[in-house]
């Protein structure tokens, strides 16, 4: 009777084994690591930069602590479970625009944004918009929600709250749908009627 027993390593846990051995000291990547191992269908990636172009012009740059990827072909999945930061740039690649989001998932066949928890959609002029959940679709490249949405324009010193919004992605135009109320600056009011 024999005391060793035989083990056989499959690609997926050699490669875990190799990553384990030598790339990180840290429990949390370890974790990870072994846990994509176990899916084979889900790739993964810190500190993850996609950028999209047109027409070979940077317009969107994607940052995100996590990403983790569904591979799926019917409809493959990007989570990004630990927050997410779109750029938007325009034709001098200035980015005039952000949204930041703690959660979002980017559908392959919707080619659509689902950004979640404490969302911010603000420009450089000084325009902010926050809503618990914001949509970027990216072919009709706009941001849209049905939630309840605060909009600030602090050089105008105006706050407007109202339930659904809908702007491009530029932010320089944009909609409230429905139950509008807001503060306006009085010397703006006065300003426009004369």
């Amino acid at each position: 009777m024999s005391i060793f027993k035989s083990y056989i390593l499959t690609p997926w846990s050699a490669i875990t084994l190799l990553l384990l051995a030598g790339c990180s000291n840290n429990i949390g990547d370890i974790n990870t690591v072994v846990e994509s191992a176990q899916k084979p269908d889900t790739e993964w990636g810190k500190n993850v930069r996609i950028i999209y172009s047109d027409s070979a012009m940077v317009r969107v740059v994607i940052h995100a602590p996590v990403m983790e990827r569904s591979v799926d072909h019917g409809n493959s999945k990007d989570v990004f479970p630990k927050g997410i930061l779109l750029e938007f740039l325009n034709d001098q690649k200035v980015v005039y625009s952000w949204l930041k989001a703690e959660t979002a998932i980017r559908e392959d066949r919707t080619q659509k944004i689902f950004a979640r928890g404490n969302v911010i959609f603000y420009n450089n002029k000084n325009e902010k918009m926050e809503t618990p959940e914001l949509v970027w679709d990216e072919k009709d490249r706009k941001v849209y929600t049905d939630k309840l949405v605060r909009i600030t324009q602090a050089e105008k010193g105006d706050t407007t709250y109202g339930f659904g919004f809908t702007a491009n992605q530029e932010f320089t135009r944009f909609e409230i749908r429905k139950k509008v109320q807001g503060k306006i600056n009085v010397g703006d009011f006065f300003k426009s009627i004369e």
